[in-house]
């Protein structure tokens, strides 16, 4: 038979647990990154297949979740080098993604504006997570481009705050924490 002596507290311990402090959380500044990024020539086109990271800043999240769509967009610039002149940007493309909450769903929803495609997912690291995988995106007709010259290409990732409300455009041009982008990434488009 188990004894009532054991739930009685020893020697003026309390049986109410003390509420912790709350340690304040700093701000995450978030980042963007691309991780990798390639090129193939399928059927005469070339097609670029990449991985980025998103993390969205504490100010990004929290403006997500109050319902204010976020745009992110990738830029993707084909150069031709030249030795003794300044390069020449043959051919470039922008791909845009609408990323919105919707609180009466919990769901989040990616989409293609380029496309208009749509996704749903059920949190934000599975949509950033899908927004960070391009996979075979047509980009640039082989045809146009010439043999026997040098090309590059790179590609960078933000967050467009040109496309948000008016006050909060004012805002994030203030403040640092909407200034997400990437750095330029630049690989050969050709593996010669």
């Amino acid at each position: 038979m188990l004894s009532l002596l054991c739930l009685l507290p020893v020697s003026g311990q309390s049986l109410i647990a003390e509420p912790q402090s709350q340690v304040p959380v700093a701000d995450d500044p978030g980042h963007f990154e691309v991780r990798s990024a390639s090129t193939e020539l399928e059927g005469g086109v070339y097609v670029l297949t990449a991985r980025i990271e998103y993390r969205l800043s504490t100010d990004a999240r929290s403006a997500l979740q109050a319902g204010v769509p976020l745009n992110i967009r990738l830029d993707v610039e084909v150069i031709h080098n030249r030795r003794f002149w300044f390069n020449n940007t043959v051919a470039s493309l922008r791909q845009r993604f609408q990323l919105e909450y919707h609180a009466l769903s919990e769901r989040y929803i990616v989409h293609n504006v380029n496309s208009g495609q749509q996704e749903s997912f059920g949190s934000l690291f599975s949509a950033l997570n899908f927004l960070g995988r391009i996979d075979k995106l047509p980009l640039l007709d082989s045809s146009l481009l010439e043999d026997d010259r040098d090309y590059r290409l790179r590609l960078r990732a933000y967050l467009d705050v040109e496309k948000f409300p008016g006050p909060l455009r004012l805002l994030a041009f203030w403040r640092r924490d909407w200034s997400l982008a990437s750095d330029w990434y630049q690989w050969p488009l050709r593996n010669d």
